[in-house]
C-alpha cells in the first residue's frame, strides 16, 4: 500500500498456503472468505518465506502478504507486492542487510511489478503505535524505484501506519503467527491522520499514477464512512455511486487501473485535483471528529 489488484470473483481454485501459513479472518466485510493467493505469485512467495527463513534462521515470527493480495484485489502486471516480516527483537541486525540482498531483484525475480518488503521488530509491532518503526524497508522489483532503508526516521511513518491497519485486520499469513497475533492495529485517530497525509500527498502528484491516486482517495472515503478497508475497486465503485458529480472521473481510473502500469491512460490533472482536494476535506472531518471537544471552564 505504500504506493500503488486479482479479483475476487474470479474462479481461480484456492492455492495452499505457502510454507506453514495458517488461514485467516477475512479482511472486514470482505464475504465468507480469503481470496486465493494469486496463481502468479505462489512459487514467488514460497522462494521469499524460504529466503527469509534461512537468512533469518529461527527469528521470523510471522511473515505476511499485506496489500492487494490480502483484499483480494492484486492485479497482475499492475500491484506490487506487499509483505510484512515480523521479526524476534533478538534479530541480529547485521542480518538485515544480508535479507535485502537475498530478496532484492533481480536476485529474486519478482513476477509483480515490484515488492514492498518491511521488517518490524515483534515488541514494536505488538503494540499500537503512530509511528513508521521499521527495521528495514526494501522496495524492489522491474517497475518499482528501488529502496534500502534501515532507519525509520528517514521515511514518513504514514504509509507504515496504514500498512499495519490493512496488516492487523486483513494480513494474510504466510508463515508463523496469524496476523491477528503479530501485528497490534493502530488507533482511529492514527489512521486517520495518516489518511489525511495519504491523501494529501496523492494530490501532489509526483510519483503515483493518476488512476492509482483516484482509487486510493476513494478506499479513504470508504474507509471513513465504514470503518473498514476496501479493495481499491471496490471503493472506486462505492464512491462513484454516491457522489454523481465524481462519476465520470472514477468511472475513467477504474478502467485504466484494469490496465498494466505502463499503458494507464491519463485523466485530467485539474479533476484529479478537485476530487482529491474533496477526499481530503472528508478524510480531514473524520479526523477532527475523532478529537475530543475542548475542556469547558471549570466551576468555582
Amino acid at each position: 500500500m505504500k504506493s500503488a489488484g486479482n479479483d475476487p470473483a474470479s474462479a481461480t481454485p484456492a492455492a495452499v498456503p505457502p510454507s506453514g501459513a495458517e488461514p485467516e479472518s477475512p479482511p472486514s466485510g470482505s464475504g465468507p472468505g480469503p481470496a486465493p493467493l494469486p496463481p502468479e505469485l505462489e512459487s514467488y512467495l514460497s522462494e521469499l518465506v524460504h529466503r527469509t527463513r534461512a537468512v533469518c534462521g529461527t527469528h521470523p515470527v510471522s511473515v505476511l502478504a499485506v496489500g492487494s493480495v490480502a483484499l483480494g484485489d492484486y492485479r497482475h502486471g499492475r500491484s506490487d507486492v506487499d509483505v510484512t516480516l515480523v521479526v524476534d527483537p533478538s534479530l541480529p541486525r547485521t542480518a538485515l542487510p544480508e535479507l535485502a540482498a537475498a530478496l532484492a531483484h533481480p536476485a529474486l525475480p519478482c513476477p509483480a511489478a515490484g515488492l514492498e518488503l518491511t521488517v518490524y521488530d515483534a515488541d514494536f509491532a505488538g503494540r499500537p503505535s503512530a509511528e513508521a518503526g521499521y527495521l528495514l524497508d526494501l522496495n524492489t522489483g522491474p517497475e518499482l524505484p528501488g529502496k534500502v532503508s534501515f532507519d525509520a526516521a528517514e521515511s514518513p511513518a504514514f504509509w507504515y501506519v496504514l500498512d499495519r491497519s490493512v496488516a492487523a485486520r486483513a494480513g494474510r499469513s504466510l508463515h508463523g503467527r496469524p496476523a491477528r497475533e503479530a501485528v497490534a492495529e493502530p488507533e482511529r485517530r492514527a489512521v486517520l491522520g495518516a489518511l489525511v497525509a495519504s491523501v494529501r500527498e496523492h494530490a501532489d502528484g509526483d510519483g503515483h499514477l493518476a488512476d492509482n491516486r483516484v482509487l486510493n482517495g476513494c478506499r479513504s472515503v470508504v474507509f471513513c464512512r465504514t470503518g473498514h478497508w476496501s479493495a481499491k475497486r471496490e471503493a472506486g465503485r462505492a464512491v462513484a455511486g454516491s457522489e454523481p458529480a465524481f462519476r465520470p472521473l472514477i468511472d475513467e481510473a477504474l478502467s485504466s487501473f484494469d490496465r498494466p502500469r505502463r499503458a494507464a491512460r491519463p485523466l485530467p490533472p485539474e479533476t484529479v485535483h478537485d476530487f482529491l482536494t474533496w477526499a481530503a476535506d472528508r478524510v480531514a472531518a473524520a479526523a477532527r471528529a475523532e478529537d475530543p471537544p475542548p475542556a469547558g471552564p471549570r466551576e468555582t
